[in-house]
């Protein structure tokens, strides 16, 4: 059956292609949503770029047929419709009729009541809520959206397997272990099954004779192999814990190996610390050095009521979002002991000069858009506040020898468009899943670091 699809402003303003995400249904644009598009096309924003894509799009269907009685966006039957009728449609008497949401309810409604089955796509909560109100069906857009938190990929696993196995694996460091002697228990029937493993996830793999009994692997896409640098100490950091272990694994690869490393988890998990640990080390203590800059971009979203204006520079503006890894910094080359004024000093002197110098830049995540960058160690941190628009476009700009770390936690978003499962962090989590070029590490709650206030406030609020 085909159904009529109305869609709300900011479906347009999220994503202008949402416009053909609907096969061979009906897409309906209230005219109400055209007046609200236009009040953004002159801004110099993400939203008034795609206010202008939307306009550019209908204005070109618009070539091919008549948009009021319905243009066809594809060869499954798919039609486009601008609704300008349904003003006589009866609203709650309390309602504003001159208020656009109210607008878009009375086209759903009044589609409706001439026999079509219609459906409200729309991004805003209320409004989904007051369509419930007038028994309207209302969704939210999904077409980008990937599973939800509890269901999102981990990149890595607990599987089980005979002593006999694990004692094999450890007796040499080529020795390998093949993923058809692994299981994982099925949480339903608490029963072992054989495993589905995806190329390039890490492993805890556990005794089926003794719990205790356990190894470190990855599966490379054929077999179960070592960990090669699990012994390692980048920069003096030691991992303490086997979410770090992971993620140290996945950072010291070089570029050509593992280009896009994607680490998700709480606050406290050592995230961005130990992202900044290993581009030092790579930086400063390799030779032949592997990365010329460390470059360092997030989302310019504040967690708070924004401050205001800033002057100055762009590094002058971008300087209060960067305060977390001039913190990060001060610890790496301090450690937790300095007490001493003489040295808090010094250390502060040595963090600021690695800045002066440039080998640590510093960005705003907008202006990466058109770069082609080559032997940098780029961290892209608090990406959870980034769509997935931005994800792409900075995933896309490394040349050889470049390597991208994208950091975030997707239950912590300050941006108030996003959510858990449409921000940038997840939705290149997803898609990147099972790439041989993508490494992946969750770290869990109990493997928070910070402190243990900082563990158990992550876990509890």
């Amino acid at each position: 059956m085909t159904k009529h699809y109305v869609l709300d402003t900011n479906v347009l303003l999220y994503s202008p292609q949402a416009i053909f995400a609907f096969s061979e249904h009906t897409v309906i644009i209230p005219e109400v949503v055209l007046e609200e598009l236009d009040k953004f096309k002159s801004e110099t924003t993400e939203r008034g770029a795609h206010s202008r894509q939307v306009s550019r799009i209908i204005d070109e269907l618009r070539s091919h047929g008549n948009l009021l009685e319905g243009v066809a966006l594809n060869e499954q039957g798919g039609m486009l419709r601008i609704e300008t009728n349904c003003l006589e449609i009866n609203l709650p008497p309390h309602w504003d009729r001159s208020k656009p949401d109210n607008r878009i309810l009375q086209v759903c409604k009044g589609l409706m009541d001439n026999g079509h089955y219609s459906v409200l796509v729309s991004r805003d909560t209320n409004l989904r809520v007051k369509a419930v109100i007038l028994d309207i069906q209302a969704e939210d857009f999904r077409n980008d959206k990937v599973a939800a938190i509890e269901d999102q990929y981990t990149g890595r696993a607990i599987v089980y397997t005979s002593s006999d196995t694990i004692n094999k694996f450890h007796l040499d460091d080529g020795n390998a272990i093949d993923p058809a002697l692994l299981g994982e228990y099925d949480e339903s029937d608490h029963l072992l099954r054989p495993g589905t493993f995806v190329t390039n996830q890490f492993m805890l793999i556990r005794s089926t004779d003794n719990d205790r009994h356990t190894a470190l692997g990855r599966f490379d896409g054929e077999k179960v192999v070592h960990l090669k640098y699990r012994n390692r100490n980048p920069f003096g950091v030691t991992p303490r814990n086997i979410g770090q272990v992971f993620m140290q694994e996945c950072l010291m690869m070089d570029a050509e190996e593992a280009p896009l490393v994607i680490i998700k988890g709480p606050a406290g998990t050592a995230k961005t610390f130990y992202s900044l640990a290993v581009g030092l080390y790579k930086h400063l203590d390799c030779r032949p050095r592997e990365y010329h800059h460390l470059l360092i971009c997030r989302p310019n979203i504040p967690m708070d009521e924004d401050i205001g204006f800033l002057p100055g520079s762009e590094n002058e503006k971008i300087s209060p979002y960067m305060r977390g890894v001039r913190d990060n910094m001060f610890t790496l080359m301090s450690g937790h002991m300095m007490t001493e004024s003489k040295e808090i000093s010094q250390v502060e002197d040595t963090v600021q000069m690695l800045f002066d110098k440039r080998i640590i830049q510093t960005e705003a995540l907008a202006y990466q858009r058109g770069r082609s960058l080559y032997k940098y160690w780029m961290i892209l941190d608090e990406m959870q506040n980034a769509t997935p628009r931005q994800a792409k476009g900075v995933i896309t700009r490394p040349g050889l020898g470049t390597k991208i770390v994208l950091l975030g936690d997707p239950e912590q978003i300050d941006n108030p468009f996003l959510d858990s499962r449409s921000n940038g962090l997840s939705y290149a989590s997803e898609k990147m899943r099972g790439s041989k070029l993508c490494f992946q590490v969750t770290l869990q709650y109990d493997e928070c670091e910070r402190s243990p206030l900082a563990a158990e406030a992550a876990l509890r609020l």
